[in-house]
């Protein structure tokens, strides 16, 4: 172990980095405000919304690290643990950003825009009959009520993971300690993913984002955002392993574990494309007008270019390019697929809530750019200092060998 370096040392170019990314944001966060939040109803929705989709991505890409730490630890499958420190150090941003998530929803919620939660105004759903049905599950207390629990406990089941994880680094596990621990490890996992099933895998889509047009609906919606954000998370995760490879940290990762991360991105990036599919092609072939007008003008609208750029990205790209076994062990070809599968997603996610917001005309500029690296800002200074916090090399965990000899 002498020869392993087992403690993060933060660059700081990376620093500078952050920094500057952070400021780019919270100039032009400062410079929306004034130009787009103080304006119209339309305006402020725009610029709400904006920041909506933003943060919920990036809440729910950070979070996706911890399921997929929680997934493999409920399947006791070995070979994560070389490099498990990097998805750890990712999912303690699950509180920062989702308090921001937290703080915007609940604005939109109770400020009433019309453009947002229509089905928020009172005098709205009580002339609405479609609104009126659904005011036990949709309402503003509901809302408020659900958005807490989830950021909260997806916060408390990771920290707890997190915590457990930290046992690790102090003193050698013998066979009864070790059976323990991965006992303990397995319950907070399995813990964590019930509650990520009851709120990534169906309400919190619903509650957040597909509310915006609350006369659609979906069943595939969620699992279609979830496949989304769990590819992203693949995506950030292996950026984050080839970056702290190529600064000479994690040693026993190789590239078998690179290999294996970048088999999820493609296969995740199909999963999510049948479900992109499925989901349209039933609605649009069914041609029933209370379903259709999500697609109506994504499709024949104004959003039909980046609808479809979203496909040529999200599928077409991963599927040509990460088919080979030489292109997921090529750090140059798997980092420029993580960086356009995370774009690509976070185009969709545009899509997904300023297609409902702003019907008319597209929004993409400068602000969206602008209010993206604020998030990659955070997220690279919150990462880099949750990894410089604890040693990378959990050098006592049960699986660590298996993981050390892992081929694939």
């Amino acid at each position: 172990m002498a020869s392993i370096r087992e403690q993060f040392e933060i660059p700081s170019k990376m620093k500078t980095w952050a920094y500057a990314l952070i400021g780019v944001g919270v100039v032009s966060f400062a410079i929306g405000l004034f130009t787009k939040g103080m304006g119209t109803e339309e305006e402020k929705a725009i610029f709400l919304g904006t920041i909506m989709y933003n943060t919920i991505f990036w809440t729910l890409v950070c979070n996706a690290s911890m399921f997929f730490l929680c997934a493999t630890t409920m399947a006791w499958a070995g070979w994560p643990a070389a490099f498990r420190r990097i998805p750890e150090a990712i999912s303690t941003m699950v509180p920062i950003f989702g308090s921001i998530t937290l703080v915007v929803l609940l604005y939109a919620v109770f400020s009433h825009n019309p453009h947002i939660y229509h089905w928020s105004i009172d005098s709205v759903v009580a002339n609405d009959p479609i609104l009126k049905g659904k005011s036990g599950f949709l309402n503003v207390k509901f809302f408020t009520i659900w958005s807490l629990l989830a950021v909260g406990l997806w916060s408390f089941f990771g920290y707890r993971m997190r915590q457990l994880s930290s046992m690790a680094d102090d003193a050698a596990l013998g066979g009864m300690t070790g059976a323990q621990f991965i006992k303990q490890n397995t319950v907070r996992a399995a813990t964590f993913l019930v509650w990520f099933g009851l709120t990534v895998g169906s309400t919190i889509h619903w509650l957040w984002m597909m509310s915006l047009d609350a006369h659609w609906y979906s069943t595939m919606y969620s699992w279609y955002n979830f496949a989304s954000t769990f590819v992203s998370g693949m995506a950030l995760i292996a950026l984050w392993l080839i970056y702290m490879k190529n600064k000479g940290y994690m040693e026993y990762a190789t590239n078998e574990h690179l290999h294996d991360i970048a088999k999820f991105m493609f296969a995740f990036s199909i999963f999510w494309t049948y479900l992109w599919f499925s989901q349209y092609m039933l609605i649009w072939y069914s041609n029933q007008p209370e379903e259709i007008i999500y697609f109506k003008h994504r499709v024949q609208g104004p959003y039909k270019g980046i609808f479809f750029l979203n496909l040529i990205i999200n599928f077409v790209c991963p599927v040509i390019i990460l088919m080979k076994r030489s292109s997921k062990r090529n750090y140059t070809l798997v980092t420029f697929m993580a960086v356009l599968i995370i774009f690509g997603h976070w185009i969709d996610y545009y899509q997904e809530v300023m297609g409902s917001i702003s019907k008319n005309h597209v929004t993409l500029g400068w602000f969206d750019f602008g209010i993206l690296s604020f998030f990659v800002g955070v997220m690279i200074f919150g990462v880099s200092k949750a990894l410089a916090s604890k040693p990378l090399v959990p050098k006592y965990h049960p699986f660590l060998k298996e993981s050390i000899i892992h081929h694939t």
